[in-house]
């Protein structure tokens, strides 16, 4: 096992599974590209897979949408899509033969999710469409991959931003593939959404919560102190709460441990390898 302190990744993984409840169903997909592959795959999967070692050992770990709880220990590689046969051969506790299987997200039963995006906006709107006017855009992304159903269907679902600039983070999105909350929980509910919605933005510099009501991201915490006078340079909309919000609280000595020793103890999932 690798020691020294604790990596962001470590950092962000451990945050996010203390905020997992046992008995609850977390989904994830496979992304592409080393960093979007990072914050929307693996550091999820890592953080599942503390929770489950933590206090969750019911949570299931829905990966890719038909294999569930796999064995990820045994990783040498990420695979590189979601029907790979790296994936197909991890021992795991069962395989849907039919997408998503047994359990069925327009029914509510994921309670947690995770996407990534080009934009986010102060609002918690997701764009992974395009960039620039629809009808005319500058860039043509993958498109939207399931976050509408992310975004209102699902308990809850955590944004994962591989990179914090003010490209990334915007007043207002292009466009709209995943909603947040535009005029709080009261313009969600004139959407007709009165279920789900954005619970954290996760970047390499900080967590965002949501001031629900108001509709807004706020600071839940910064990573680095250092990244305290960066931050507004980096971010696209003004910032709520950056003089108070703490450094985010490192993983504890046995969160450490489990997760170099148990978790991801060939460095595949949390960049170490």
């Amino acid at each position: 096992m690798r020691t020294g302190p604790a990596t962001i990744p470590e950092t962000i993984a451990a945050q996010l599974a203390r905020s997992f409840r046992d008995g609850e169903v977390g989904f994830t997909g496979l992304v592409t590209g080393e960093a979007a592959t990072l914050y929307g795959t693996t550091i999820p999967l890592a953080a599942m897979l503390l929770a489950r070692r933590m206090h969750a050992p019911n949570l299931t770990v829905l990966l890719a949408g038909w294999s569930h709880n796999p064995d990820l220990s045994m990783l040498d590689v990420v695979p590189d899509s979601e029907f790979d046969a790296v994936l197909r051969d991890l021992p795991c506790d069962a395989q849907a033969v039919t997408y998503p299987g047994q359990i069925r997200f327009k029914r509510g039963d994921i309670d947690f999710g995770f996407s990534s995006g080009a934009q986010v906006d102060r609002t918690g709107c997701l764009n992974s469409v395009c960039i620039g006017d629809y009808r005319k855009p500058k860039v043509r992304l993958v498109g939207p991959i399931l976050q509408p159903e992310h975004m209102t269907i699902f308990g809850r679902e955590y944004i994962m931003m591989p990179h914090h600039t003010r490209r990334t983070f915007v007043d207002k999105v292009d466009y709209v593939s995943g909603v947040g909350y535009p005029g709080g929980l009261a313009g969600r509910a004139a959407l007709g959404l009165r279920h789900g919605g954005p619970e954290w933005i996760v970047t390499p510099h900080c967590i965002f919560d949501f001031d629900r009501e108001g509709g807004r991201a706020r600071l839940r915490s910064i990573h680095r102190e250092e990244g305290r006078a960066t931050l507004p340079e980096d971010t696209g909309f003004a910032l709520d709460g950056i003089e108070a919000a703490p450094v985010t609280e490192v993983p504890t000595d046995e969160e450490l441990r489990l997760l170099r020793g148990t978790v991801d103890p060939r460095g595949i999932l949390l960049g170490r390898a």
